[in-house]
């Protein structure tokens, strides 16, 4: 269809050219995307692949190919690089597709299709199946995206590095991106890091010198050390007083003995130490054993 012959007052090529109009003046570094210029209905897209996957570093062209009723009924996608993920040249089955027109919203137009298709290249197992998914090794996908940032579409005659170029860094160095892919062709070796000379070995720490001002005092006289952990089980008494008292468990740590002077005996008035006194019932008892005994020799001389 060439473009001398659009009726602009057809209310789908009004919107057609409404969204060029916005994607030309709002470009985005995730992607890019224009109508061909003798059919406004087929738009040709290049899309980087998502961070953190498989996909990571790769650039990836595909159509998008619009209804004459759009936008309401939904756009068709046909996959054109080699990605690992979707079937070439082949309208992809996804939500927004021309497979699910009953999920389509005229408010959605063709930067909708184009984010939602970078939200599908991840998935993986059951969430990944549908007309033109394929699932290939991790390793293949990621060779394809190294590879796929110098593909050339045969339409537009450009690589999709040249229609997406890379975005420049914050130190204005080469960009991440571009070191993975050229990593990922062995272009480039990843970074190592570098081996010291023994001139530029860092010098071993001389041991701290520790002054007597600053030595502990438990270095000088260590504590004494603590008898092992004992369990209170060990102590406690039988019957109901022992079932009182695992009520209430409680570890038993023994203390380290400590000798402790014995008692000096009191002293007398003068000064002099007080003779120990034998206890009062042992002087009763000896008095008694005495007075038994003269009483049995008195009974004998009388007999």
């Amino acid at each position: 269809m060439a473009a001398t012959s659009l009726n602009k007052n057809n209310s789908a090529v009004k919107r057609i050219m409404q969204e060029a109009k916005e994607l030309a003046n709002d470009p985005s570094t995730d992607y890019s995307a224009a109508p061909l210029e003798d059919d406004i209905f087929e738009w040709h897209c290049t899309l980087r692949g998502p961070v953190g996957t498989d996909f990571e570093g790769g650039l990836y062209h595909f159509r998008i190919l619009l209804p004459a009723e759009y936008p309401f009924r939904p756009p068709s996608i046909m996959m054109l690089t080699p990605n690992g993920r979707f079937e070439l040249n082949t309208k992809i089955c996804i939500s927004f597709t021309n497979y699910h027109e009953e999920l389509w919203q005229p408010a959605w137009g063709v930067r909708t299709a184009i984010i939602g298709l970078q939200g599908f290249f991840p998935l993986k197992g059951q969430n990944a199946v549908g007309v033109g998914s394929i699932e290939y090794p991790s390793g293949e996908r990621k060779r394809l995206a190294a590879l796929s940032r110098e593909w050339v579409c045969p339409h537009c005659k450009e690589s999709n590095l040249d229609l997406l170029p890379d975005p420049p860094s914050a130190n204005g160095n080469i960009s991440n991106v571009t070191v993975l892919a050229l990593t990922t062709l062995g272009a480039v070796a990843p970074e190592t890091p570098m081996a010291r000379t023994p001139s530029e070995s860092v010098p071993a720490e001389a041991p701290p010198v520790i002054t007597p001002s600053s030595a502990r005092s438990s270095d000088i006289h260590p504590e004494p050390q603590v008898e092992a952990m004992h369990s209170i089980d060990t102590l406690m008494p039988s019957g109901s007083t022992a079932a009182a008292l695992h009520a209430r468990p409680a570890p038993f740590i023994a203390r380290a003995a400590v000798e402790t002077p014995a008692a000096a005996a009191p002293l007398a008035p003068e000064g002099r130490p007080r003779t120990q006194k034998p206890p009062l019932l042992l002087v009763d008892g000896a008095i008694c054993m005495l007075f038994v005994i003269a009483l049995g020799i008195i009974c004998r001389r009388m007999v």
